[in-house]
Protein backbone atom coordinates (compact mmCIF):
# COMPACT_ATOMS: atom_id res chain seq x y z
CA UNK A 1 0.00 0.00 0.00
CA UNK A 2 0.86 3.53 0.18
CA UNK A 3 3.39 4.99 -1.51
CA UNK A 4 3.76 6.23 -5.40
CA UNK A 5 1.86 3.85 -6.87
CA UNK A 6 -1.42 5.14 -4.76
CA UNK A 7 -0.99 8.56 -5.19
CA UNK A 8 -0.46 8.69 -9.06
CA UNK A 9 -3.55 6.62 -10.90
CA UNK A 10 -2.79 4.64 -14.01
CA UNK A 11 -5.26 7.43 -16.15
CA UNK A 12 -5.16 6.21 -19.36
CA UNK A 13 -5.84 9.24 -21.99
CA UNK A 14 -6.09 7.15 -25.08
CA UNK A 15 -5.75 3.77 -26.46
CA UNK A 16 -5.05 3.07 -29.96
CA UNK A 17 -4.25 -0.49 -31.59
CA UNK A 18 -1.85 -0.02 -34.76
CA UNK A 19 -1.03 -2.81 -37.40
CA UNK A 20 2.42 -3.92 -38.05
CA UNK A 21 2.91 -0.84 -40.43
CA UNK A 22 1.77 1.17 -37.76
CA UNK A 23 -1.58 2.42 -38.99
CA UNK A 24 -4.12 2.83 -36.19
CA UNK A 25 -6.99 0.28 -36.62
CA UNK A 26 -8.91 1.31 -33.79
CA UNK A 27 -8.34 4.43 -31.37
CA UNK A 28 -10.51 5.34 -27.98
CA UNK A 29 -9.77 9.01 -26.50
CA UNK A 30 -11.25 8.84 -23.16
CA UNK A 31 -9.52 12.56 -22.14
CA UNK A 32 -9.42 14.45 -24.50
CA UNK A 33 -6.03 15.62 -23.56
CA UNK A 34 -3.47 13.92 -26.12
CA UNK A 35 -3.60 14.58 -29.99
CA UNK A 36 -3.41 11.23 -32.82
CA UNK A 37 0.07 13.12 -33.88
CA UNK A 38 1.35 11.85 -31.23
CA UNK A 39 0.96 8.37 -32.21
CA UNK A 40 3.16 9.54 -35.20
CA UNK A 41 5.89 10.59 -32.60
CA UNK A 42 5.46 7.41 -31.18
CA UNK A 43 6.33 5.53 -34.37
CA UNK A 44 9.29 7.75 -35.25
CA UNK A 45 10.63 6.57 -31.94
CA UNK A 46 10.15 3.06 -31.94
CA UNK A 47 11.62 3.05 -35.89
CA UNK A 48 14.79 5.20 -33.82
CA UNK A 49 15.39 2.09 -31.83
CA UNK A 50 18.24 0.47 -33.57
CA UNK A 51 17.32 -3.19 -32.11
CA UNK A 52 14.42 -4.90 -30.93
CA UNK A 53 16.19 -4.85 -27.62
CA UNK A 54 16.78 -1.03 -27.44
CA UNK A 55 12.72 -0.86 -27.51
CA UNK A 56 11.36 0.16 -24.08
CA UNK A 57 7.73 -0.79 -23.53
CA UNK A 58 7.45 2.54 -21.53
CA UNK A 59 8.96 5.89 -23.99
CA UNK A 60 8.46 9.38 -22.21
CA UNK A 61 8.10 11.96 -24.36
CA UNK A 62 9.19 15.61 -22.30
CA UNK A 63 8.38 18.19 -25.41
CA UNK A 64 4.75 16.98 -25.42
CA UNK A 65 4.65 15.92 -21.76
CA UNK A 66 3.33 12.16 -22.55
CA UNK A 67 4.37 8.73 -21.79
CA UNK A 68 3.85 6.09 -24.33
CA UNK A 69 2.79 2.89 -22.78
CA UNK A 70 2.83 -0.18 -25.25
CA UNK A 71 2.80 -4.10 -26.06
CA UNK A 72 3.44 -5.49 -29.36
CA UNK A 73 1.27 -8.81 -29.31
CA UNK A 74 1.51 -10.77 -32.71
CA UNK A 75 1.44 -8.21 -35.20
CA UNK A 76 -0.27 -5.21 -32.98
CA UNK A 77 0.89 -2.50 -30.97
CA UNK A 78 -1.43 -1.68 -28.21
CA UNK A 79 -0.50 1.80 -27.56
CA UNK A 80 -1.70 3.77 -24.31
CA UNK A 81 -1.25 7.32 -24.75
CA UNK A 82 -1.14 9.28 -20.80
CA UNK A 83 0.19 12.34 -19.38
CA UNK A 84 3.69 12.25 -17.60
CA UNK A 85 2.33 12.07 -14.09
CA UNK A 86 0.34 8.84 -14.32
CA UNK A 87 1.71 5.50 -13.31
CA UNK A 88 2.90 4.57 -16.49
CA UNK A 89 3.83 0.67 -14.47
CA UNK A 90 0.33 0.47 -13.71
CA UNK A 91 -0.69 0.64 -17.72
CA UNK A 92 1.38 -1.72 -18.79
CA UNK A 93 -0.34 -4.21 -16.16
CA UNK A 94 -3.82 -2.90 -17.73
CA UNK A 95 -2.82 -3.50 -21.29
CA UNK A 96 -1.41 -7.32 -20.36
CA UNK A 97 -5.08 -7.60 -18.86
CA UNK A 98 -6.70 -6.24 -21.85
CA UNK A 99 -4.83 -8.68 -24.19
CA UNK A 100 -6.35 -11.46 -21.72
CA UNK A 101 -9.78 -10.19 -22.08
CA UNK A 102 -9.41 -9.85 -25.81
CA UNK A 103 -8.03 -13.35 -26.32
CA UNK A 104 -10.67 -14.60 -24.03
CA UNK A 105 -13.14 -13.19 -26.32
CA UNK A 106 -11.14 -13.85 -30.04
CA UNK A 107 -9.55 -16.44 -29.28
CA UNK A 108 -6.64 -15.41 -31.59
CA UNK A 109 -5.60 -11.91 -31.15
CA UNK A 110 -4.21 -10.21 -34.43
CA UNK A 111 -5.46 -7.95 -36.87
CA UNK A 112 -8.86 -9.42 -38.57
CA UNK A 113 -10.29 -9.99 -35.00
CA UNK A 114 -9.79 -6.28 -34.39
CA UNK A 115 -11.35 -5.63 -37.72
CA UNK A 116 -13.73 -8.10 -37.51
CA UNK A 117 -15.02 -6.90 -33.66
CA UNK A 118 -14.31 -3.24 -33.41
CA UNK A 119 -18.50 -2.90 -32.12
CA UNK A 120 -18.04 -5.45 -29.60
CA UNK A 121 -14.29 -4.13 -28.91
CA UNK A 122 -15.68 -0.47 -28.24
CA UNK A 123 -18.18 -1.93 -26.38
CA UNK A 124 -15.63 -3.90 -23.71
CA UNK A 125 -13.42 -0.74 -23.68
CA UNK A 126 -16.29 1.61 -22.19
CA UNK A 127 -16.47 -1.36 -19.73
CA UNK A 128 -13.10 -1.91 -18.36
CA UNK A 129 -12.63 2.36 -18.60
CA UNK A 130 -14.14 5.01 -17.14
CA UNK A 131 -13.44 8.43 -18.53
CA UNK A 132 -9.68 6.92 -18.57
CA UNK A 133 -9.31 5.32 -15.35
CA UNK A 134 -9.01 1.23 -15.13
CA UNK A 135 -11.88 -0.36 -13.95
CA UNK A 136 -11.95 -4.20 -12.59
CA UNK A 137 -10.74 -6.58 -15.48
CA UNK A 138 -11.85 -10.07 -15.27
CA UNK A 139 -12.76 -11.20 -18.55
CA UNK A 140 -15.12 -13.86 -16.64
CA UNK A 141 -17.29 -11.14 -15.20
CA UNK A 142 -17.20 -9.16 -18.15
CA UNK A 143 -18.55 -11.72 -20.58
CA UNK A 144 -21.59 -12.54 -18.24
CA UNK A 145 -22.85 -9.13 -20.04
CA UNK A 146 -21.16 -8.45 -22.94
CA UNK A 147 -22.87 -11.08 -25.17
CA UNK A 148 -20.49 -12.06 -28.24
CA UNK A 149 -21.94 -12.07 -31.55
CA UNK A 150 -24.93 -14.42 -31.91
CA UNK A 151 -24.10 -17.41 -29.28
CA UNK A 152 -25.85 -15.67 -26.69
CA UNK A 153 -29.11 -14.35 -27.91
CA UNK A 154 -30.29 -12.53 -24.74
CA UNK A 155 -27.54 -9.76 -22.99
CA UNK A 156 -28.32 -11.17 -19.12
CA UNK A 157 -28.59 -7.92 -17.48
CA UNK A 158 -25.71 -6.64 -15.84
CA UNK A 159 -24.86 -5.33 -12.01
CA UNK A 160 -25.97 -2.12 -11.62
CA UNK A 161 -22.52 -1.25 -10.47
CA UNK A 162 -20.72 -2.55 -14.00
CA UNK A 163 -22.68 -0.55 -15.60
CA UNK A 164 -23.86 2.28 -13.82
CA UNK A 165 -26.95 1.64 -15.98
CA UNK A 166 -28.35 5.10 -17.00
CA UNK A 167 -25.84 7.84 -16.14
CA UNK A 168 -27.13 9.99 -19.16
CA UNK A 169 -30.52 10.10 -18.35
CA UNK A 170 -32.30 11.08 -14.68
CA UNK A 171 -35.68 9.96 -13.63
CA UNK A 172 -38.97 11.73 -13.90
CA UNK A 173 -38.61 13.38 -17.37
CA UNK A 174 -42.32 14.54 -18.00
CA UNK A 175 -43.40 15.76 -21.40
CA UNK A 176 -47.19 16.94 -22.18
CA UNK A 177 -46.84 15.84 -26.19
CA UNK A 178 -43.94 12.88 -26.66
CA UNK A 179 -41.67 13.17 -29.85
CA UNK A 180 -38.91 12.67 -31.30
CA UNK A 181 -36.99 14.69 -33.73
CA UNK A 182 -34.49 12.89 -36.14
CA UNK A 183 -32.12 13.93 -38.87
CA UNK A 184 -29.96 12.46 -41.06
CA UNK A 185 -27.47 15.40 -41.69
CA UNK A 186 -24.21 14.78 -44.08
CA UNK A 187 -22.11 17.47 -44.43
CA UNK A 188 -19.93 17.53 -48.24
CA UNK A 189 -16.21 18.77 -47.91
CA UNK A 190 -14.70 19.13 -51.55
CA UNK A 191 -11.59 20.84 -52.45
CA UNK A 192 -10.76 20.81 -56.43
CA UNK A 193 -7.63 22.58 -58.09
CA UNK A 194 -7.41 25.10 -60.42
CA UNK A 195 -6.73 21.99 -63.46
CA UNK A 196 -10.26 20.75 -62.16
CA UNK A 197 -9.00 17.49 -60.08
CA UNK A 198 -10.72 16.63 -56.95
CA UNK A 199 -7.58 17.01 -54.15
CA UNK A 200 -10.29 16.42 -51.66
CA UNK A 201 -13.65 14.45 -50.89
CA UNK A 202 -15.14 13.28 -47.73
CA UNK A 203 -18.78 13.56 -46.14
CA UNK A 204 -19.18 13.54 -42.91
CA UNK A 205 -22.37 11.99 -41.40
CA UNK A 206 -24.59 12.51 -38.26
CA UNK A 207 -28.04 11.15 -36.72
CA UNK A 208 -28.69 13.91 -34.91
CA UNK A 209 -31.76 13.29 -32.36
CA UNK A 210 -33.63 15.45 -30.50
CA UNK A 211 -36.04 13.77 -27.88
CA UNK A 212 -39.01 15.30 -25.88
CA UNK A 213 -39.89 11.82 -24.44
CA UNK A 214 -41.71 11.26 -21.39
CA UNK A 215 -39.82 8.52 -18.16
CA UNK A 216 -37.30 5.68 -19.18
CA UNK A 217 -38.17 5.06 -23.15
CA UNK A 218 -36.66 2.35 -24.95
CA UNK A 219 -35.96 3.24 -28.09
CA UNK A 220 -35.12 1.04 -31.20
CA UNK A 221 -34.39 3.01 -34.84
CA UNK A 222 -33.76 0.44 -37.69
CA UNK A 223 -31.92 1.70 -40.75
CA UNK A 224 -31.42 0.16 -44.35
CA UNK A 225 -29.62 -3.02 -44.84
CA UNK A 226 -27.01 -1.27 -47.09
CA UNK A 227 -25.47 0.53 -44.65
CA UNK A 228 -26.02 -2.22 -41.81
CA UNK A 229 -24.55 -5.07 -43.28
CA UNK A 230 -21.84 -3.08 -45.23
CA UNK A 231 -20.17 -2.32 -41.71
CA UNK A 232 -19.94 -6.00 -41.77
CA UNK A 233 -18.36 -6.84 -44.90
CA UNK A 234 -14.84 -6.86 -45.49
CA UNK A 235 -13.51 -4.47 -48.41
CA UNK A 236 -16.55 -4.10 -49.93
CA UNK A 237 -16.00 -4.18 -53.57
CA UNK A 238 -17.74 -1.90 -56.37
CA UNK A 239 -19.25 1.81 -56.23
CA UNK A 240 -20.42 0.56 -52.64
CA UNK A 241 -20.21 3.84 -50.68
CA UNK A 242 -18.88 2.46 -47.51
CA UNK A 243 -19.63 4.08 -44.05
CA UNK A 244 -16.38 4.28 -42.46
CA UNK A 245 -15.83 5.42 -38.18
CA UNK A 246 -19.08 5.08 -37.18
CA UNK A 247 -19.08 6.17 -33.82
CA UNK A 248 -22.32 5.36 -31.32
CA UNK A 249 -23.46 7.61 -28.27
CA UNK A 250 -22.88 5.75 -25.57
CA UNK A 251 -26.66 5.23 -24.79
CA UNK A 252 -26.32 2.42 -27.82
CA UNK A 253 -26.08 -0.75 -26.78
CA UNK A 254 -23.14 -2.09 -28.59
CA UNK A 255 -23.87 -5.80 -27.97
CA UNK A 256 -27.16 -5.93 -29.58
CA UNK A 257 -25.86 -4.07 -33.01
CA UNK A 258 -23.19 -6.58 -33.11
CA UNK A 259 -25.19 -9.29 -32.81
CA UNK A 260 -28.82 -7.96 -35.06
CA UNK A 261 -27.66 -4.69 -36.57
CA UNK A 262 -30.74 -3.35 -34.02
CA UNK A 263 -30.04 0.50 -32.74
CA UNK A 264 -31.39 0.26 -29.57
CA UNK A 265 -30.85 2.78 -26.79
CA UNK A 266 -32.30 4.70 -24.01
CA UNK A 267 -31.92 8.26 -25.48
CA UNK A 268 -30.56 11.09 -23.56
CA UNK A 269 -33.10 14.16 -23.11
CA UNK A 270 -33.22 16.71 -25.91
CA UNK A 271 -30.27 16.53 -28.57
CA UNK A 272 -27.44 14.51 -28.98
CA UNK A 273 -25.61 12.61 -32.03
CA UNK A 274 -26.99 9.12 -31.97
CA UNK A 275 -24.66 8.03 -34.55
CA UNK A 276 -21.82 9.87 -36.46
CA UNK A 277 -20.24 8.32 -39.63
CA UNK A 278 -17.78 9.43 -42.38
CA UNK A 279 -17.48 8.30 -45.96
CA UNK A 280 -13.92 9.01 -48.21
CA UNK A 281 -14.87 6.33 -50.94
CA UNK A 282 -14.78 8.88 -54.45
CA UNK A 283 -18.01 10.00 -55.13
CA UNK A 284 -19.30 12.49 -58.32
CA UNK A 285 -19.46 16.23 -56.69
CA UNK A 286 -22.67 17.18 -55.95
CA UNK A 287 -22.35 20.47 -57.39
CA UNK A 288 -19.76 21.46 -59.82
CA UNK A 289 -18.41 24.84 -60.40
CA UNK A 290 -16.35 25.87 -63.52
CA UNK A 291 -14.71 29.32 -63.68
CA UNK A 292 -12.91 30.87 -66.77
CA UNK A 293 -10.92 34.15 -66.13
CA UNK A 294 -10.29 36.60 -69.59
CA UNK A 295 -8.24 39.58 -69.76
CA UNK A 296 -9.91 41.58 -72.66
CA UNK A 297 -7.86 44.82 -71.90
CA UNK A 298 -5.13 46.11 -69.53
CA UNK A 299 -8.27 47.45 -67.64
CA UNK A 300 -11.21 44.93 -67.87
CA UNK A 301 -11.63 41.64 -66.70
CA UNK A 302 -14.20 38.57 -67.33
CA UNK A 303 -15.27 36.12 -65.49
CA UNK A 304 -17.52 33.30 -66.81
CA UNK A 305 -18.90 30.89 -64.18
CA UNK A 306 -20.46 27.91 -65.04
CA UNK A 307 -22.53 25.65 -62.43
CA UNK A 308 -23.92 21.92 -62.89
CA UNK A 309 -26.01 20.29 -60.69
CA UNK A 310 -24.98 16.78 -60.84
CA UNK A 311 -27.57 14.92 -58.68
CA UNK A 312 -31.21 13.36 -60.08
CA UNK A 313 -33.51 15.55 -61.30
CA UNK A 314 -36.09 14.99 -58.39
CA UNK A 315 -33.83 16.60 -55.73
CA UNK A 316 -33.96 20.31 -55.20
CA UNK A 317 -30.18 22.18 -54.22
CA UNK A 318 -31.88 25.34 -51.82
CA UNK A 319 -30.01 27.98 -50.60
CA UNK A 320 -27.34 27.76 -53.09
CA UNK A 321 -24.49 30.97 -52.72
CA UNK A 322 -21.34 30.97 -54.92
CA UNK A 323 -18.97 33.15 -53.84
CA UNK A 324 -16.60 34.24 -56.32
CA UNK A 325 -13.25 36.31 -55.26
CA UNK A 326 -12.79 39.69 -57.43
CA UNK A 327 -9.45 42.14 -57.38
CA UNK A 328 -9.75 44.37 -54.33
CA UNK A 329 -10.24 47.80 -57.12
CA UNK A 330 -12.65 45.98 -59.35
CA UNK A 331 -15.52 48.56 -60.23
CA UNK A 332 -18.64 48.63 -62.38
CA UNK A 333 -19.24 45.51 -62.24
CA UNK A 334 -21.70 44.26 -65.50
CA UNK A 335 -23.83 41.18 -64.77
CA UNK A 336 -25.84 38.30 -66.63
CA UNK A 337 -26.60 34.84 -65.08
CA UNK A 338 -28.91 32.22 -66.26
CA UNK A 339 -30.89 31.79 -63.11
CA UNK A 340 -30.61 33.75 -59.23
CA UNK A 341 -29.32 36.94 -58.57
CA UNK A 342 -25.62 38.30 -58.51
CA UNK A 343 -24.09 40.85 -55.54
CA UNK A 344 -21.12 42.78 -55.57
CA UNK A 345 -19.69 42.90 -51.97
CA UNK A 346 -16.76 44.67 -52.11
CA UNK A 347 -16.12 44.65 -48.89
CA UNK A 348 -15.75 40.90 -49.14
CA UNK A 349 -13.77 41.26 -52.56
CA UNK A 350 -16.59 39.38 -54.14
CA UNK A 351 -19.58 38.56 -56.34
CA UNK A 352 -21.65 36.57 -54.59
CA UNK A 353 -24.56 34.87 -57.01
CA UNK A 354 -27.71 33.02 -54.95
CA UNK A 355 -30.11 30.48 -56.29
CA UNK A 356 -32.92 29.74 -54.18
CA UNK A 357 -33.60 26.85 -55.78
CA UNK A 358 -32.13 24.78 -58.49
CA UNK A 359 -33.10 20.88 -59.58
CA UNK A 360 -30.42 18.68 -60.23
CA UNK A 361 -28.72 17.75 -64.23
CA UNK A 362 -28.95 21.46 -64.95
CA UNK A 363 -26.18 23.47 -66.04
CA UNK A 364 -26.03 27.75 -65.86
CA UNK A 365 -23.48 30.78 -66.31
CA UNK A 366 -23.37 33.48 -65.00
CA UNK A 367 -20.75 36.32 -66.39
CA UNK A 368 -19.25 39.41 -64.80
CA UNK A 369 -17.54 42.01 -66.46
CA UNK A 370 -15.40 44.64 -64.63
CA UNK A 371 -13.22 47.36 -64.54
CA UNK A 372 -9.78 47.71 -63.15
CA UNK A 373 -8.68 51.19 -62.42
CA UNK A 374 -5.31 50.39 -61.37
CA UNK A 375 -2.75 49.17 -63.42
CA UNK A 376 -1.53 46.77 -60.41
CA UNK A 377 -4.24 44.66 -60.46
CA UNK A 378 -2.56 43.15 -63.30
CA UNK A 379 0.70 43.13 -62.85
CA UNK A 380 0.87 39.54 -61.78
CA UNK A 381 3.32 39.94 -58.50
CA UNK A 382 3.83 36.12 -58.64
CA UNK A 383 2.82 33.75 -56.20
CA UNK A 384 2.44 36.40 -53.51
CA UNK A 385 -1.26 36.99 -54.69
CA UNK A 386 -2.54 33.47 -53.85
CA UNK A 387 -6.08 34.08 -54.77
CA UNK A 388 -8.75 33.09 -52.70
CA UNK A 389 -11.01 30.09 -53.72
CA UNK A 390 -14.44 30.42 -55.29
CA UNK A 391 -16.69 29.11 -52.15
CA UNK A 392 -19.94 27.63 -52.17
CA UNK A 393 -22.82 26.84 -50.16
CA UNK A 394 -26.14 24.84 -50.72
CA UNK A 395 -28.55 22.22 -49.33
CA UNK A 396 -30.26 19.41 -50.72
CA UNK A 397 -32.88 18.13 -48.46
CA UNK A 398 -34.80 14.85 -48.76
CA UNK A 399 -31.37 13.24 -50.07
CA UNK A 400 -28.08 11.66 -48.75
CA UNK A 401 -25.30 10.83 -50.44
CA UNK A 402 -24.55 7.38 -48.20
CA UNK A 403 -28.05 6.10 -48.82
CA UNK A 404 -29.09 5.83 -45.04
CA UNK A 405 -32.16 4.91 -44.84
CA UNK A 406 -34.36 4.92 -41.52
CA UNK A 407 -36.43 2.16 -41.82
CA UNK A 408 -38.03 2.83 -38.27
CA UNK A 409 -37.94 4.27 -35.13
CA UNK A 410 -39.92 2.82 -32.20
CA UNK A 411 -40.55 4.05 -29.15
CA UNK A 412 -41.50 1.73 -26.08
CA UNK A 413 -42.18 3.32 -22.52
CA UNK A 414 -43.77 1.45 -19.79
CA UNK A 415 -46.63 3.78 -19.06
CA UNK A 416 -47.32 3.09 -23.02
CA UNK A 417 -47.72 6.39 -24.35
CA UNK A 418 -47.32 7.09 -28.34
CA UNK A 419 -44.80 9.13 -29.83
CA UNK A 420 -44.36 11.07 -32.71
CA UNK A 421 -41.39 10.56 -34.65
CA UNK A 422 -40.17 12.66 -37.66
CA UNK A 423 -37.20 12.11 -40.15
CA UNK A 424 -35.54 14.32 -42.45
CA UNK A 425 -32.78 13.96 -44.75
CA UNK A 426 -30.20 17.24 -45.62
CA UNK A 427 -27.03 17.13 -47.66
CA UNK A 428 -25.36 20.09 -46.95
CA UNK A 429 -22.19 21.94 -47.96
CA UNK A 430 -19.36 21.89 -45.64
CA UNK A 431 -16.04 23.44 -47.12
CA UNK A 432 -16.70 23.46 -50.69
CA UNK A 433 -14.03 25.23 -52.68
CA UNK A 434 -12.76 25.41 -56.03
CA UNK A 435 -9.47 27.24 -57.00
CA UNK A 436 -9.07 29.41 -59.84
CA UNK A 437 -6.41 29.69 -62.55
CA UNK A 438 -5.68 32.93 -63.11
CA UNK A 439 -3.85 33.25 -66.09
Amino acid sequence: GGGVAMSTPAVCSALYILDSNFKTLLSRDWRGDTSPQWVERFVTKIQDCESESDQRPIIEDEEVKCTYVYIQHNNLYMLALARNNANAVALLTFLHRLIDIFKHYFKELEEESIRDNFVIIYELLDEVMDNGYPQFTEAKILSEFITVGAHQLDTPKAPMAVTNAVSWRSEGIKYAKNEVFLDVVESVNLMVNSNGQVVNSEVLGALRMRTYLTGMPECKLGLNDKVMLQAQAKGTKGKQVELEDIKFHQCVRLARFENDRTISFIPPDGQFDLMNYRITTPTKPLIWVEATVERPSRSRVEYTIKLKTQFKERSNATGVEIKLPVPCDATTPEVKAGIGTVTYAPEQEAMIWKIKSIPGGKEVLMRAKFSLPSVSALDDDGPAQKKAPIQVKYEIPYFTVSGVQVRYLKVIEKSGYQALPWVRYITRSGNYEFRIDTK
